[in-house]
Protein backbone atom coordinates (compact mmCIF):
# COMPACT_ATOMS: atom_id res chain seq x y z
CA UNK A 1 0.00 0.00 0.00
CA UNK A 2 3.22 2.67 0.82
CA UNK A 3 3.24 2.77 -3.37
CA UNK A 4 -0.49 4.04 -3.97
CA UNK A 5 -0.48 6.57 -0.47
CA UNK A 6 3.32 8.09 -1.75
CA UNK A 7 2.54 8.32 -5.57
CA UNK A 8 3.03 11.42 -6.92
CA UNK A 9 3.43 13.42 -3.81
CA UNK A 10 6.60 14.96 -2.83
CA UNK A 11 7.13 16.45 1.18
CA UNK A 12 7.66 19.75 1.13
CA UNK A 13 11.77 20.54 2.28
CA UNK A 14 10.76 22.61 4.91
CA UNK A 15 7.60 21.24 6.37
CA UNK A 16 7.24 17.75 8.21
CA UNK A 17 4.66 15.34 7.38
CA UNK A 18 2.46 14.46 10.49
CA UNK A 19 2.63 10.73 10.57
CA UNK A 20 -0.83 8.24 11.43
CA UNK A 21 0.07 4.91 12.84
CA UNK A 22 -2.97 3.07 11.99
CA UNK A 23 -3.01 -0.31 14.70
CA UNK A 24 -5.73 -2.55 12.52
CA UNK A 25 -7.45 -4.85 15.03
CA UNK A 26 -9.14 -8.04 14.65
CA UNK A 27 -12.88 -7.86 13.00
CA UNK A 28 -12.30 -3.83 12.80
CA UNK A 29 -14.59 -1.81 11.04
CA UNK A 30 -13.80 -1.25 7.51
CA UNK A 31 -15.67 2.23 7.02
CA UNK A 32 -14.35 3.45 10.16
CA UNK A 33 -10.37 3.15 9.02
CA UNK A 34 -11.55 4.14 5.31
CA UNK A 35 -13.18 7.58 5.96
CA UNK A 36 -10.47 8.56 8.38
CA UNK A 37 -7.64 7.14 5.82
CA UNK A 38 -9.10 8.86 2.89
CA UNK A 39 -9.07 12.36 4.61
CA UNK A 40 -5.39 11.82 5.06
CA UNK A 41 -5.36 11.02 1.30
CA UNK A 42 -7.15 13.90 -0.03
CA UNK A 43 -5.78 16.10 1.89
CA UNK A 44 -2.37 15.50 0.91
CA UNK A 45 -3.88 15.77 -2.76
CA UNK A 46 -5.15 19.18 -2.15
CA UNK A 47 -1.83 20.59 -0.31
CA UNK A 48 0.32 18.93 -3.43
CA UNK A 49 2.71 17.38 -1.03
CA UNK A 50 2.44 14.56 1.65
CA UNK A 51 1.59 16.87 4.35
CA UNK A 52 0.16 13.23 5.88
CA UNK A 53 2.13 9.89 6.06
CA UNK A 54 0.41 6.60 7.23
CA UNK A 55 1.62 3.07 7.78
CA UNK A 56 -0.74 0.21 9.19
CA UNK A 57 0.30 -2.18 11.44
CA UNK A 58 -0.92 -4.22 13.80
CA UNK A 59 -0.19 -7.73 16.53
CA UNK A 60 1.52 -9.73 15.22
CA UNK A 61 2.17 -8.28 11.62
CA UNK A 62 1.40 -9.83 8.34
CA UNK A 63 -2.41 -9.49 7.53
CA UNK A 64 -5.42 -8.81 9.82
CA UNK A 65 -9.53 -9.29 8.63
CA UNK A 66 -11.71 -6.71 8.77
CA UNK A 67 -15.55 -7.52 9.75
CA UNK A 68 -16.20 -7.60 6.66
CA UNK A 69 -13.78 -10.47 5.82
CA UNK A 70 -11.74 -8.10 4.16
CA UNK A 71 -8.30 -8.81 4.70
CA UNK A 72 -5.81 -6.41 5.01
CA UNK A 73 -1.94 -6.53 4.72
CA UNK A 74 0.25 -4.61 7.21
CA UNK A 75 3.57 -2.86 7.00
CA UNK A 76 4.67 -4.27 9.82
CA UNK A 77 4.34 -5.79 13.73
CA UNK A 78 3.82 -2.93 16.36
CA UNK A 79 6.71 -1.35 16.54
CA UNK A 80 8.31 1.61 18.28
CA UNK A 81 7.32 4.88 17.64
CA UNK A 82 8.51 8.66 17.63
CA UNK A 83 6.81 11.11 20.31
CA UNK A 84 5.27 13.51 17.40
CA UNK A 85 3.47 9.84 15.74
CA UNK A 86 -0.23 9.73 16.34
CA UNK A 87 -1.16 6.03 17.06
CA UNK A 88 -5.38 5.09 15.61
CA UNK A 89 -6.43 2.37 16.72
CA UNK A 90 -9.14 0.91 14.44
CA UNK A 91 -11.86 -1.54 16.34
CA UNK A 92 -14.75 -3.15 15.86
CA UNK A 93 -16.84 -6.26 16.89
CA UNK A 94 -15.75 -8.41 19.34
CA UNK A 95 -13.56 -5.52 20.88
CA UNK A 96 -12.72 -7.77 24.18
CA UNK A 97 -11.35 -10.89 22.03
CA UNK A 98 -9.34 -8.62 19.96
CA UNK A 99 -7.31 -6.40 22.81
CA UNK A 100 -3.76 -8.42 23.18
CA UNK A 101 -1.83 -7.99 27.01
CA UNK A 102 0.97 -6.81 24.17
CA UNK A 103 -1.44 -4.37 22.54
CA UNK A 104 -2.06 -2.91 26.22
CA UNK A 105 1.38 -2.63 26.98
CA UNK A 106 2.90 -1.19 24.02
CA UNK A 107 0.03 1.70 23.95
CA UNK A 108 0.90 2.33 27.34
CA UNK A 109 4.76 2.83 26.28
CA UNK A 110 3.83 4.44 23.56
CA UNK A 111 1.61 6.91 25.19
CA UNK A 112 4.83 7.99 27.83
CA UNK A 113 6.76 9.02 24.87
CA UNK A 114 4.28 11.49 24.35
CA UNK A 115 2.29 9.73 20.99
CA UNK A 116 -1.22 11.18 20.83
CA UNK A 117 -3.84 8.47 20.97
CA UNK A 118 -6.96 8.28 19.04
CA UNK A 119 -9.40 5.30 19.00
CA UNK A 120 -12.23 4.44 16.65
CA UNK A 121 -15.23 2.69 16.63
CA UNK A 122 -14.86 0.48 19.42
CA UNK A 123 -11.05 1.17 20.00
CA UNK A 124 -12.09 3.55 22.76
CA UNK A 125 -12.30 -0.20 24.88
CA UNK A 126 -8.35 -0.56 24.05
CA UNK A 127 -7.84 2.66 25.45
CA UNK A 128 -9.50 2.86 28.32
CA UNK A 129 -8.17 -1.02 29.36
CA UNK A 130 -4.45 0.80 28.78
CA UNK A 131 -5.72 3.26 31.64
CA UNK A 132 -5.44 6.44 29.19
CA UNK A 133 -8.54 7.76 29.73
CA UNK A 134 -8.70 7.83 33.70
CA UNK A 135 -11.02 11.53 34.32
CA UNK A 136 -11.21 11.96 30.05
CA UNK A 137 -14.11 12.35 28.15
CA UNK A 138 -14.43 9.87 25.41
CA UNK A 139 -17.36 8.38 23.40
CA UNK A 140 -17.97 5.03 21.99
CA UNK A 141 -20.44 3.11 19.59
CA UNK A 142 -23.75 3.46 21.29
CA UNK A 143 -24.48 0.25 21.14
CA UNK A 144 -21.10 -0.52 23.44
CA UNK A 145 -21.89 2.44 25.71
CA UNK A 146 -23.59 0.38 28.52
CA UNK A 147 -20.85 -1.99 29.15
CA UNK A 148 -17.89 0.80 29.01
CA UNK A 149 -19.70 2.45 31.60
CA UNK A 150 -19.87 -0.48 33.53
CA UNK A 151 -16.36 -1.71 33.39
CA UNK A 152 -14.78 2.22 33.20
CA UNK A 153 -16.84 4.45 35.69
CA UNK A 154 -13.74 7.12 35.88
CA UNK A 155 -14.25 8.17 32.25
CA UNK A 156 -16.32 10.76 31.63
CA UNK A 157 -18.36 8.98 29.00
CA UNK A 158 -20.51 11.13 26.09
CA UNK A 159 -22.94 9.97 23.20
CA UNK A 160 -21.11 13.01 20.55
CA UNK A 161 -19.95 11.06 17.45
CA UNK A 162 -15.98 12.17 18.38
CA UNK A 163 -13.98 13.74 21.41
CA UNK A 164 -11.39 14.99 21.28
CA UNK A 165 -9.71 15.58 24.76
CA UNK A 166 -6.06 16.57 24.93
CA UNK A 167 -4.09 14.09 23.23
CA UNK A 168 -6.58 11.45 23.44
CA UNK A 169 -9.17 10.96 20.22
CA UNK A 170 -12.42 8.77 20.08
CA UNK A 171 -14.91 8.35 17.60
CA UNK A 172 -18.60 6.09 17.76
CA UNK A 173 -17.98 3.91 14.45
CA UNK A 174 -18.86 4.58 11.13
CA UNK A 175 -18.96 7.82 9.07
CA UNK A 176 -17.75 9.68 12.27
CA UNK A 177 -14.47 8.97 11.59
CA UNK A 178 -14.81 11.21 8.74
CA UNK A 179 -15.87 14.26 10.72
CA UNK A 180 -13.24 14.28 13.60
CA UNK A 181 -10.30 13.64 10.99
CA UNK A 182 -12.02 16.65 9.00
CA UNK A 183 -11.79 18.42 12.49
CA UNK A 184 -7.88 17.45 12.65
CA UNK A 185 -7.32 18.25 9.43
CA UNK A 186 -9.03 21.81 9.64
CA UNK A 187 -6.98 22.21 13.07
CA UNK A 188 -3.62 21.69 11.48
CA UNK A 189 -4.33 22.95 7.92
CA UNK A 190 -7.14 25.23 8.09
CA UNK A 191 -10.87 25.31 7.34
CA UNK A 192 -10.24 25.65 3.63
CA UNK A 193 -8.15 22.13 3.23
CA UNK A 194 -10.67 20.60 4.99
CA UNK A 195 -13.93 22.10 3.55
CA UNK A 196 -12.20 20.92 0.09
CA UNK A 197 -11.67 17.26 1.44
CA UNK A 198 -15.41 16.94 2.94
CA UNK A 199 -16.21 18.84 -0.85
CA UNK A 200 -14.54 15.78 -2.65
CA UNK A 201 -16.14 12.89 -0.73
CA UNK A 202 -19.45 14.60 -1.31
CA UNK A 203 -20.15 15.40 2.47
CA UNK A 204 -22.19 18.50 2.73
CA UNK A 205 -22.89 17.97 7.03
CA UNK A 206 -20.02 17.90 9.03
CA UNK A 207 -20.32 16.68 12.28
CA UNK A 208 -18.78 18.68 15.94
CA UNK A 209 -18.41 17.05 18.79
CA UNK A 210 -21.57 18.43 19.99
CA UNK A 211 -23.43 16.12 17.77
CA UNK A 212 -25.00 13.13 19.13
CA UNK A 213 -24.48 10.01 17.67
CA UNK A 214 -28.06 8.22 17.75
CA UNK A 215 -30.91 9.63 15.88
CA UNK A 216 -33.21 11.49 17.55
CA UNK A 217 -35.97 10.12 19.30
CA UNK A 218 -38.96 10.85 17.34
CA UNK A 219 -37.39 9.68 14.42
CA UNK A 220 -36.22 5.78 15.69
CA UNK A 221 -39.94 5.69 17.03
CA UNK A 222 -41.40 7.25 13.63
CA UNK A 223 -43.68 9.20 15.60
CA UNK A 224 -43.07 12.90 16.29
CA UNK A 225 -45.01 13.66 19.52
CA UNK A 226 -43.54 15.86 21.88
CA UNK A 227 -44.41 14.16 25.21
CA UNK A 228 -44.16 11.23 23.90
CA UNK A 229 -40.58 11.89 22.90
CA UNK A 230 -40.02 12.94 26.52
CA UNK A 231 -41.41 10.24 28.21
CA UNK A 232 -39.24 8.11 25.95
CA UNK A 233 -36.03 10.16 27.03
CA UNK A 234 -36.73 9.85 30.65
CA UNK A 235 -36.87 5.90 30.39
CA UNK A 236 -34.18 5.78 28.53
CA UNK A 237 -32.20 7.81 31.18
CA UNK A 238 -33.42 5.86 33.90
CA UNK A 239 -32.51 2.14 33.41
CA UNK A 240 -30.76 1.55 37.14
CA UNK A 241 -33.60 2.76 38.64
CA UNK A 242 -36.76 2.85 36.50
CA UNK A 243 -39.56 5.59 37.13
CA UNK A 244 -42.99 4.24 37.62
CA UNK A 245 -45.36 5.50 34.95
CA UNK A 246 -47.56 7.79 37.00
CA UNK A 247 -44.38 9.86 37.96
CA UNK A 248 -43.28 9.70 34.02
CA UNK A 249 -46.75 10.51 33.13
CA UNK A 250 -47.16 13.91 36.37
CA UNK A 251 -43.84 14.86 34.48
CA UNK A 252 -45.27 15.60 31.40
CA UNK A 253 -48.57 17.45 32.82
CA UNK A 254 -50.42 14.24 31.53
CA UNK A 255 -52.73 11.56 34.03
CA UNK A 256 -51.69 7.71 33.85
CA UNK A 257 -54.22 6.89 31.65
CA UNK A 258 -53.71 9.30 28.88
CA UNK A 259 -50.07 8.25 29.18
CA UNK A 260 -51.11 4.64 28.52
CA UNK A 261 -53.55 5.77 25.59
CA UNK A 262 -50.45 7.79 23.99
CA UNK A 263 -48.30 4.56 23.68
CA UNK A 264 -51.36 2.23 22.79
CA UNK A 265 -52.06 4.43 20.18
CA UNK A 266 -48.29 4.78 18.64
CA UNK A 267 -45.97 2.01 19.99
CA UNK A 268 -49.05 -0.26 20.39
CA UNK A 269 -47.60 -1.20 23.69
CA UNK A 270 -48.07 -0.07 27.31
CA UNK A 271 -45.64 2.31 29.28
CA UNK A 272 -44.29 0.01 31.19
CA UNK A 273 -44.13 -2.79 28.52
CA UNK A 274 -41.83 -0.60 26.50
CA UNK A 275 -39.90 0.33 29.02
CA UNK A 276 -39.32 -3.56 29.69
CA UNK A 277 -38.07 -3.74 26.33
CA UNK A 278 -35.40 -1.14 26.87
CA UNK A 279 -34.13 -2.28 30.25
CA UNK A 280 -33.61 -6.12 28.95
CA UNK A 281 -32.27 -4.44 25.73
CA UNK A 282 -29.47 -3.12 28.34
CA UNK A 283 -29.13 -6.06 29.96
CA UNK A 284 -28.44 -8.05 27.15
CA UNK A 285 -25.82 -5.63 25.76
CA UNK A 286 -24.05 -6.30 29.53
CA UNK A 287 -24.19 -10.24 29.07
CA UNK A 288 -22.64 -10.63 25.45
CA UNK A 289 -20.34 -7.63 26.27
CA UNK A 290 -18.89 -7.63 29.71
CA UNK A 291 -17.89 -10.17 32.21
CA UNK A 292 -20.65 -8.47 34.73
CA UNK A 293 -22.29 -11.37 36.91
CA UNK A 294 -26.08 -12.23 36.00
CA UNK A 295 -26.76 -10.83 39.27
CA UNK A 296 -24.84 -7.55 38.45
CA UNK A 297 -26.28 -7.32 35.48
CA UNK A 298 -30.21 -7.68 37.12
CA UNK A 299 -29.46 -4.78 39.21
CA UNK A 300 -27.97 -2.57 36.80
CA UNK A 301 -31.05 -2.65 34.60
CA UNK A 302 -33.74 -1.56 37.67
CA UNK A 303 -34.54 -5.79 38.56
CA UNK A 304 -34.95 -6.42 42.26
CA UNK A 305 -33.79 -10.02 42.06
CA UNK A 306 -32.20 -12.36 39.71
CA UNK A 307 -35.57 -14.40 39.70
CA UNK A 308 -37.44 -11.91 38.44
CA UNK A 309 -34.71 -10.94 35.74
CA UNK A 310 -34.58 -14.03 34.95
CA UNK A 311 -38.51 -14.92 34.63
CA UNK A 312 -38.61 -11.75 32.34
CA UNK A 313 -35.91 -11.95 29.73
CA UNK A 314 -37.15 -15.61 29.09
CA UNK A 315 -40.30 -14.20 28.43
CA UNK A 316 -38.91 -11.71 25.98
CA UNK A 317 -35.97 -13.19 24.35
CA UNK A 318 -37.33 -17.17 24.73
CA UNK A 319 -33.75 -18.22 26.57
CA UNK A 320 -32.37 -17.68 29.93
CA UNK A 321 -29.81 -15.02 30.87
CA UNK A 322 -27.52 -17.57 31.81
CA UNK A 323 -27.99 -19.68 28.21
CA UNK A 324 -27.52 -16.55 26.30
CA UNK A 325 -24.25 -15.84 28.42
CA UNK A 326 -23.07 -19.23 27.56
CA UNK A 327 -24.14 -19.37 23.88
CA UNK A 328 -21.95 -16.14 23.44
CA UNK A 329 -18.77 -17.61 25.03
CA UNK A 330 -19.34 -20.75 22.90
CA UNK A 331 -19.53 -18.59 19.77
CA UNK A 332 -16.14 -17.24 20.95
CA UNK A 333 -14.19 -20.51 21.27
CA UNK A 334 -15.74 -21.01 17.80
CA UNK A 335 -14.56 -17.85 16.01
Amino acid sequence: MSHIRRAGEQTHPDTKARRFVFVLLDDFTLLSFASALDCLRLANRRAGRSIYEWTLVGDGGGTVVSSTDTEIKLDGDLCELHRDDTIVLCGGTNIQKATSKKLINWVRRESRKGAKIAGLCTAAYVVAKAGLLDGKSATIHWENQDSFSEEFPEVELRKSVFTIDGNRMTTAGGTSSLDMFLQIIADDQGEEIANWVADQQIYSSIRTDQDTQRLSVPTRIGVRHPKLSQVIQMMESNIEDPISPSLLAKDVGMSTRQLERLFRRYLNRSPKRYYMELRLQKARNLLMQTDMSVINVALACGFASPSHFSKCYRAHYETTPYRERGTQASKHLLS
